[in-house]
């Protein structure tokens, strides 16, 4: 880590405070070893705890992955009954490294359509990193970007059906706060690994400025000299937001 982080101080590197990841390729790892589909993602999860441990030590404040979206539900029963295992393990893992590292963690997406173990985990996660200052972490679960999108108009209606917003006080400032990701700033970064160039229905709404990296790299096999790459590639895009 320490060349990386002299690389960094020696090109004068600006670090993208929130950084989101597309992470692809767990599946297509795993066959080229003629392992299971499971097997890659178990790395993919190993992956996940070092390059945010990693980022962190870069300066990257907000890091936001896309673990289960609201489409993998069409997956083999197979895959989807090994994904939830390990996401349900994850969550508990995560509670002791969380605690440990003092990192914030959010779950975003649709909990009504996960099983009430994982929610109950989700629950005693967030409510026990709530209040740590260090990395905040996000992980997207049974989310998708239209439906959150769906979700958060919904909410809007009703509260202006019950005279709470005029139709006229809807900005997207207000939008912003009834999605998901309310009181994140939007990312500045997107990487997704595996050579796909898709935003797979995640994070529509934020990601309207954001930069975004495609790498052939599969997910399991992303390291923090990858993240380097990423970041200098970011340092290499001007950011007008629209402006000249």
């Amino acid at each position: 880590m320490e060349h990386i982080l002299t690389a960094i101080k020696e090109e004068k590197l600006n670090i993208p405070k929130h950084v989101a990841i597309i992470m692809d390729g767990n599946g297509r790892w795993a066959k080229k070893r003629n392992m299971p589909r499971k097997y890659g993602h178990i790395q993919g999860a190993k992956t996940v705890e070092q390059i945010i441990e990693d980022g962190y030590k870069m300066g990257i404040e907000y890091i936001t992955v896309y673990a289960f979206s609201t489409e993998n539900w069409k997956r083999s029963e197979d895959e989807v009954s090994a994904l939830m295992k390990l996401l349900q393990n994850y969550l508990i893992d995560c509670i002791e490294r969380s605690t440990k590292n003092n990192m914030q963690v959010r779950i975003i997406g649709d909990k009504s359509g996960l099983d009430s173990k994982i929610v109950a985990k989700i629950e005693e996660l967030e409510k026990i990193t709530q209040s740590a200052s260090g990395l905040k972490f996000t992980i997207a679960i049974n989310y998708g970007g239209r439906d959150e999108i769906r979700r958060a108009v919904k909410k809007i209606a009703k509260e202006v059906e019950a005279k709470h917003i005029e139709p006229e006080e809807i900005t997207e400032d207000l939008i912003n706060d009834y999605l998901d990701t309310a009181g994140l700033p939007d990312p500045d970064l997107l990487i997704r690994t595996s050579g796909e160039e898709r935003l797979s229905n995640y994070l529509p709404w934020q990601l309207a400025y954001t930069e975004f990296y495609f790498t052939d790299v599969l997910w399991p096999d992303f390291t923090k000299e990858d993240l380097l790459t990423a970041i200098r590639y970011y340092n290499g895009r001007e950011r007008r937001f629209g402006g000249v």
